[in-house]
């Protein structure tokens, strides 16, 4: 596996990998028109377009040993959260947002998340951020352990639209 900042040149292959995996964050009450409907909008090839070209994010990406298919993403966010519980919640700044890591479901168990977070850490560094934040579904066990085993800690507590429902997501942080 290689971590690389991802390209212009990756923005189908990201959302590609963004509609394969975005379903597993969410929890089993979702609907798959919401689901559907996040993804055409926020994780749509022309959304990773855009997100590349913003100088506030940070994208990497993991491909597979013979460098054929994206396994895995993450997308970082420098700057002062624009959510008001965020920012009320997390102690460490300056911050950057863990907006995304996902990693396809046949790659999970290789540690491939494990080496995509410790990257996403040292580019966080590298932009002058000293904490790190993110927020997951409260329902999402599977993840609240591996965030915890990386050394972040629930400090707050977010509201997130998906469809037309809010679903509340522990804001977890941690120094870098």
């Amino acid at each position: 596996m290689t971590v690389r900042l991802a390209a212009a040149a990756d923005a189908s292959a990201l959302a590609e990998v963004a509609a394969a995996t975005f379903a597993l964050a969410c929890p089993p009450s979702t609907t798959q028109e919401a689901i559907a409907d996040f993804i055409a909008t926020a994780l749509s090839e022309a959304s990773f377009a855009r997100y590349l070209e913003d100088p506030d994010r940070i994208l990497l990406v993991a491909e597979d040993a013979a460098g054929e298919r994206l396994d895995g993403y993450t997308m970082l966010v420098v700057g002062e959260p624009a959510d008001p519980d965020v920012a009320a919640a997390i102690r460490i700044r300056p911050t950057v947002e863990l907006s995304k890591i996902y990693v396809r479901a046949d790659a999970h168990g290789r540690g491939t998340a494990g080496v995509l977070l410790s990257r996403s850490v040292e580019a966080a560094r590298e932009r002058g951020a000293v904490g790190m934040w993110l927020g997951t579904n409260r329902e999402n066990a599977r993840a609240q352990r591996f965030y915890g085993k990386h050394g972040f800690a629930v400090v707050g507590t977010k509201r997130f639209k998906l469809g037309d429902r809010y679903e509340d997501d522990l804001v977890f942080e941690r120094a870098l």
